[in-house]
């Protein structure tokens, strides 16, 4: 795979990989496997955390009471066991820096198209960005249907 830019090359000319911490794998772990498959894909590329995978009724109904959440227990592709969803940010987080998010999403997006596996961006529900005033949740991909 050839993505349109370099992440990880440092000064020395050593190519540092980026790699998933213990949490972010056991967060990994409670996922489908073809999300498995692109985020083990994307961290080649660009350093990431997994903020969320599976998540039972708590913690679903902690995100909705929060609003970071439109979905209660058990309709969020977060709630299925493997989880149909999983949730990333950028390392190290910065939550006010979109580009960031952004970027990942084009390796996130890239991986699934090149493994043809069907998924939805948080930062475009509808196929196209999102409009001023609906949910964008930049660090959300999920499977679509049937898979």
């Amino acid at each position: 795979m050839t993505l349109p830019f370099h992440y990880g090359i440092i000064p020395s000319g050593w190519i540092k990989m980026p790699y998933f911490s213990k949490t972010s794998l056991e967060r990994l772990a409670s996922c489908n496997p073809l999300l498995q498959k692109i985020a083990n894909e994307g961290i080649r590329y660009v350093d990431f955390s997994i903020l969320c995978g599976h998540r039972h009724k708590e913690m679903q109904d902690k995100a909705f009471r929060e609003g970071k959440s439109t979905k209660k227990w058990p309709s969020s592709k977060h709630n299925s066991w493997p989880s149909k969803a999983f949730d990333v940010a950028p390392w190290p987080i910065d939550w006010e820096d979109e580009k960031r998010f952004f970027q990942l999403a084009i390796v996130i997006l890239f991986i699934a198209l090149e493994k043809n596996i069907p998924v939805r961006w948080g930062g475009a529900w509808k196929g196209f960005p999102n409009r001023k005033g609906e949910l964008n949740d930049l660090g959300h991909f999920e499977l679509l249907e049937n898979h």
